[in-house]
């Protein structure tokens, strides 16, 4: 079967795109309409992408409900990041940000509106006015059904600038060649599992997050961390993976979000005695305090005996007192998915919440046009020629340490803009073909040849839940070393079983159980990556909780940590504190 696979087909593009969701299909929406020959790859019909899942909406400082200017947003987004984003690309974003909603709105997307026909904005946590002084209204919104808007708007933008979608494919190696140039990627179709070479002269990662290395996510099964996994295996380090969110309402039991827009909208956050227990913690900005608060809020309400139900395992959240009209005007998502999944009428009752993984800070990292850079020579951001990354796989490191809400749809728009708008400066048409290495492919082949030569060993999915079983136990909301060490343990061991993988089946058209096994090796790197970053950051920053370091140390650890595959070695690079035409905003304490 390997000798077949020898001479691998070869189909050549301008720019190769892997993944369909909001940054992707941005990004090749400006490739296709400058005449360039683009490839999307996407392991679903690009409408299924993750960005369809989300709700609440896109942070955009339009000022149409209230008085509101980049400058607040630029202030939220640091203090939110916890002083771990880079000063230089968040000012980029929040100026940017009108822009990039207008333009969408340019396109299509039916945003709900104000009564004077401008678009409607919604109050979202962690964004205020006049610099943390008061809420704002700043989030751009569909119902709650703003990436589903969104996804659907860029992909007939896509179809009418006739973009090639590649559906059903999942990439699986990045080609470089010798100067460490990236120069194509290998790709398995899986309607027929023909594995191809696909040269380009840009390569772009749009592949999402990797939220289901946790047990309890609000992520699709598509988010394997394909886009870290491709760039660890190809010696390129991933970026400030210690910093995971969790979103604190997922629906206890099933995962399933529930958006922030529900507060945003005046839902609360309650416990066994009904109190609004979010007044304690954040007497000024409540339940809209930013995300990581919020989540080890209520968690130390459970843990502390004020938790609901016969286990007192999670809290409540209340939407009933905004009435059924507002409800199912605004949220009827939210109404939809009680129902479904917790079998509660949001209009009458309260709902089961708890803290649940939702989005990677961290990432592939970039510079502000979505290239991927590189500590190299004695300089931190040398950059990998031929290979952009944008989306929630990149790290430009707009979130730092931990995302507003509604600025992950305005990451993807952005940054897909300006890398794409970066690709179509430089004029790929004039540019000729880089030749492929001699050994191109034959990692790839290697790869599949093992799970094809195999006759015992590790069922991948057990692989899987058994990385996820433990990301959840030992990396958590609040950790400690005594936990994450023991992590770090397990992790080992898993990595030693992801190498043993049994595949039963070696069928080749569309085997799920080779997508599977093939998967698990990206689900690995992603939580090494997390597991090594966060034992290793010995203060709390953010997403990141330490019991045993409960105080931010921004004299040994305002930096980012850089994690490397090879020998799961650490390295760090420095915060840019200096933005582009304004002040810095210094370091201080965050209090809401």
């Amino acid at each position: 079967m390997t000798e077949i696979k020898k001479s691998l087909p070869r189909r050549r593009f301008d720019a190769v795109i892997v993944g369909a969701g909001g940054s992707g299909m941005r990004a090749s929406l400006q490739l296709a309409e400058a005449g360039l020959n683009v490839a999307v790859l996407s392991k679903v019909f690009p409408t299924r992408s993750h960005t369809v899942a989300a709700q609440g909406g896109i942070g955009a400082a339009l000022g149409n409900m209230n008085e509101d200017n980049w400058h607040y947003h630029f202030y939220d987004t640091i203090k939110g990041s916890d002083w771990l984003g880079d000063q230089d690309v968040i000012e980029f974003m929040c100026r940017e940000a009108p822009k990039v909603v207008y333009e969408l709105e340019h396109f299509g997307m039916p945003f709900d509106r104000n009564p004077d026909g401008t678009i409607y904005q919604r109050p979202f946590g962690g964004h205020t006015a006049n610099y943390g002084e008061k809420a704002v209204q700043r989030a751009c919104a569909a119902a709650d059904r703003t990436g589903h808007a969104m996804l659907h708007t860029l992909y007939q933008r896509n179809v009418r600038a006739k973009t090639n979608f590649f559906v059903e494919w999942l990439a699986l190696d990045l080609i470089r060649n010798e100067e460490g140039d990236v120069v194509g990627i290998t790709a398995l179709e899986m309607e027929t599992g023909q594995v191809y070479i696909l040269e380009a002269k840009v390569v772009m990662l749009a592949t999402g997050g990797a939220g289901r290395i946790w047990a309890a996510s609000t992520n699709a099964f598509i988010n394997t961390g394909d886009g870290m996994g491709l760039a660890a295996r190809a010696g390129i380090p991933l970026e400030d993976m210690e910093f995971w969110q969790f979103h604190p309402t997922g629906v206890a039991g099933a995962g399933v979000l529930l958006t922030e827009g529900c507060r945003g909208e005046g839902a609360i956050l309650r416990n066994k005695d009904g109190e609004r227990f979010m007044e304690r913690y954040a007497p000024t900005y409540k339940d809209l305090a930013p995300r990581d608060f919020v989540s080890r809020c209520m968690d130390q309400e459970i843990k502390e005996g004020r938790g609901c139900g016969p286990n007192g395992d999670y809290v409540e959240l209340d939407l009933t007192h905004l009435g059924a009209d507002t409800i199912m005007k605004r949220l009827p998502s939210v109404y939809e998915i009680g129902i479904n999944f917790a079998n509660v009428d949001v209009t009458k009752q309260h709902i089961p919440v708890v803290p649940t993984i939702h989005y990677q800070m961290g990432g592939i990292p970039t510079n502000i046009n979505g290239q991927v850079v590189v500590p190299k020579n004695g300089k931190p951001n040398e950059i990998v020629h031929g290979l952009y990354a944008i989306g929630e796989c990149s790290c430009v490191s707009v979130h730092g340490a931990n995302r507003l809400g509604t600025n992950s749809l305005l990451d993807l728009l952005v940054f897909g803009r300006a890398a794409g708008n970066h690709i179509v400066a430089a004029d790929l048409k004039k540019q000729e073909f880089k030749p492929l290495p001699a050994d191109a492919g034959e990692q790839t082949l290697a790869r599949i040849a093992k799970l094809d030569n195999s006759s015992s060993g590790e069922y991948a999915q057990d692989v899987a839940n058994d990385i996820r079983k433990t990301m959840q136990t030992y990396a958590g909301v609040f950790r400690n070393q005594e936990l994450m060490d023991e992590g770090l343990r397990q992790m080992a061991q898993l990595t030693e079983r992801a190498n043993h993988i049994w595949l039963k089946d070696k069928s080749e058209i569309f085997n799920t159980a080779r997508i599977e096994a093939l998967e698990v090796a990206n689900l690995i790197e992603t939580a090494n990556a997390t597991m090594s970053s966060a034992a290793a950051r010995k203060e709390s920053r953010g997403a990141h909780s330490h019991d045993d370091h409960p105080h931010r140390d921004d004299d040994h650890w305002m930096k980012h940590t850089l994690w490397y595959s090879e020998g799961n070695r650490l390295d760090y690079k420095a915060v840019v504190m200096k933005p582009l035409t304004v002040e810095s905003i210094p370091p201080k304490e965050r209090t809401f």
